[in-house]
């Protein structure tokens, strides 16, 4: 019996998923993706979940796209137009990653090894990113003469700019941790040993704060993007109105006046 491509479980309220190929260095097949995705918009319907912890099993998070799977479905769709097969695949891993980016749970990726094409774009869908010391993320497309497909130029670029998008893009070169956390495209470096406890740790500190409120701030800062500055400024005013009228407000401020730490319900 095939081992399974990812692995799901809860632990109280983080919800871990685990890229599960490695052997294959957890290449990506396509149905791989959709089922990283899948489990992710199933945690953010969980009620007791309120943060999910996305790491690879073995020495690196992931190699990228599985070369043989994508070889094999242009096999199994032959007489199909190359450009119509290929955009009907596009169409399926990017919907996976809308699916990660647009749930309200914060989404933290524990990247260790390598980290490289389909892998890192997967990553960008994170909201937030821990590095282990060891780790290098890269988008080699440039070397096969093709493009980051999966928001591999649109996401890299939202996240640290253009200049340093192209470095990456037009180089394929490696970036190392260090490097990165500079940059904006992860949010801690930690000794390898400790990647998956720091998310932990981190989706804990989320967990700590009211869901409703950690919901609405993620939707305002990914919706808002490329909104001009008034417009943003009313999602957050619109927000505003939708949260103060919740339970989890009284329970904060009953929490204040009788010195104890709140308990959230998320309503």
């Amino acid at each position: 019996m095939a081992e399974p491509l990812i692995l799901a479980r809860t632990d109280g309220d983080l919800h871990h998923v685990i890229l599960n190929r490695p052997e294959k260095r957890n290449a990506i097949t396509p149905e791989m993706l959709e089922q990283i995705g899948a489990a992710v918009a199933q945690a953010d319907a969980l009620p007791a979940v309120r943060a999910v912890i996305v790491s690879g099993a073995g020495p690196i998070f992931s190699a990228g796209i599985d070369l043989m799977s994508l070889a094999q479905s242009k096999a199994d769709t032959a007489g199909v137009d190359p450009g119509r097969w290929l955009r009907r695949l596009a169409d399926r891993l990017q919907y996976a990653l809308h699916m990660i980016e647009g749930t309200e749970v914060p989404v933290i990726g524990a990247l260790h090894g390598q980290v490289m094409g389909l892998g890192l774009e997967l990553a960008l869908a994170f909201d937030l990113r821990v590095a282990a010391a060891d780790l290098k993320l890269s988008i080699p497309e440039a070397r096969l003469g093709l493009v980051a497909d999966v928001g591999g130029t649109t996401r890299l670029c939202r996240t640290v700019g253009p200049a340093r998008a192209k470095d990456m893009l037009f180089t394929a070169r490696p970036v190392e941790a260090d490097e990165a956390l500079a940059w904006g495209l992860v949010n801690r470096v930690v000794p390898t040993s400790d990647v998956l406890q720091c998310a932990a740790d981190l989706g804990r500190q989320i967990a700590a704060n009211a869901p409703l409120a950690v919901g609405m701030a993620k939707r305002i800062v990914d919706q808002g993007d490329g909104l001009d500055k008034h417009t943003q400024m009313a999602l957050e005013r619109w927000a505003q109105s939708q949260l103060i009228t919740t339970a989890d407000v009284g329970e904060a401020m009953a929490a204040f006046f009788e010195k104890r730490p709140p308990k959230f319900q998320g309503r």
